[in-house]
């Protein structure tokens, strides 16, 4: 057996590129198009581990997603840097919902708002501000 991906719906399509691919570093693998169903897969990688894909499923028709769904849990990623990434982030606008206060973990949301782990890459960094006073964001 060999994991392949997770399928996410999403109803913005550019809006969940910029978030999983400008904000995560994510690059889009291939795309498919499914005229006569009206929906767009569309897969995502990590660069170094692209045989592990994230699906974006849109439905050309619209999806209602704005409840939130407590049987899935979340999405985590492996950082160089989740210091850099947060900064990152954050200036692109999005919000940090749990800073990385322990140097080792954080938490954001997509634009779907699908919670998404951060974890840093081998040791935890030396915590310092300002994330160790920033508060969690709901």
């Amino acid at each position: 057996m060999k994991y392949l991906h997770t399928m996410l719906r999403v109803s913005d399509v550019e809006e969940s590129l910029k978030f999983y691919c400008d904000g995560l570093g994510l690059k889009e693998a291939r795309r498919m198009e499914f005229k006569e169903d009206r929906f767009t897969l569309i897969f995502l990688s990590a660069p170094n581990n692209e045989d592990v894909e994230l699906e974006l499923t849109y439905n050309w028709d619209g999806d209602s997603l704005k409840e939130s769904s407590r049987n899935f849990g979340h999405i985590a990623y492996k950082v160089k840097n989740i210091y850099d990434t947060c900064e990152h982030l954050i200036s692109m606008g999005i919000k940090i919902n749990y800073p990385p206060r322990d140097g080792c973990m954080a938490f954001v949301k997509s634009p779907d708002n699908i919670s998404i782990e951060l974890l840093q890459e081998g040791e935890k960094l030396e915590p310092r501000e300002p994330w160790l006073s920033m508060e969690n964001i709901k």
